[in-house]
């Protein structure tokens, strides 16, 4: 399967940057250091490659990399969980899940409906479905009351992104935003042939010069659990973890469930907000 050898080799070199000798538990090599990273010798010898090879491997020229070269590499860079399973992408997909799709643009999405039937349950919390690319599956009302209506078939991260209303409300914006982005780094590396995909990053990364850094910081997670703040108009500040749930024959959707501290201010305001929202349709509908 053709892979992106130059995506690769800029992943190897973002956390051999970040790894210091010491932090890498070896001995520095003598000589003058232009960057407080591990040097390539370093990491060659760590991984026990030889030097030459590990340098191909960074430039994009090594075609076949095995998974002992490439677990060793994981193992010297000190990579958790996503970003080994990442490094497995970018390397060959088949390595890292055999069993995987083909890898081209995924067909319309259809609402898992355990999740929705879960989503139902939890009727009382903000909850969003996203599926592949964070695109809008389903959202609830409580939802659309805390933070903003999001119609099936839109797209969360342009939301997230391109619509002012995201970072006037939520006002920890950039530590959820920044997530987000690591979350999509990964989802490109899953899915390295989705043209619709690739066309949303490159639209997020010529128009939002906070998605163009933390792209090239070339930071990598799975959709993961972040508090978030949202500064509502009518209650004010609200505090809420983010608990995600994603069902195994369907990994690429994620619930979003909006969890709150029992007895805090914001688990008080979430039924005036629902009243509020059932009260405005009311109107709407009239």
């Amino acid at each position: 399967m053709p892979t992106d050898r130059v995506a690769l080799g800029e992943f190897l070199r973002s956390r051999r940057d970040r790894l210091t000798p010491a932090q890498a538990g070896i001995q520095a090599f003598p000589g003058a250091r232009r960057v407080p990273g591990l040097r390539k010798e370093e990491l060659a010898v760590l991984a026990r490659v030889s030097p030459d090879y590990y340098s191909r491997l960074e430039q994009g020229r090594q075609s076949n990399i095995s998974r002992s070269v490439l677990d060793a590499l994981a193992r010297a860079l000190r990579l958790d969980e996503t970003e080994r399973a990442h490094l497995l992408d970018l390397a060959d997909p088949d390595l890292a899940d055999p069993n995987s799709r083909a890898r081209g643009s995924t067909p319309g999405q259809r609402a898992d409906p355990g999740m929705l039937r879960l989503m139902t349950a939890l009727d009382h919390l903000p909850v969003l479905l996203l599926g592949h690319r964070a695109e809008v599956l389903a959202s609830n009302a409580l939802f659309g009351a805390v933070l903003t209506e999001l119609h099936p078939g839109s797209s969360f991260p342009r939301f997230l992104f391109l619509d002012p209303l995201a970072r006037e409300r939520i006002l920890n914006w950039s530590q959820f935003a920044s997530t987000l982005v690591a979350s999509l780094r990964r989802d490109a590396a899953r899915h390295p042939h989705d043209r619709r995909l690739t066309a949303l990053i490159d639209e997020l990364r010529s128009t939002d010069a906070d998605v163009a850094r933390w792209w090239d910081d070339h930071g990598v997670r799975d959709y993961a659990s972040v508090a978030k703040i949202i500064r509502h108009p009518l209650v004010g500040d609200l505090s809420f973890d983010i608990e995600i749930v994603s069902p195994p024959r369907n990994p690429d959707q994620h619930l979003i469930v909006y969890t709150v501290e029992p007895g805090s201010t914001t688990a008080g305001m979430l039924p005036v907000l629902a009243g509020w929202q059932h009260h405005s349709h009311a109107m709407h509908a009239r």
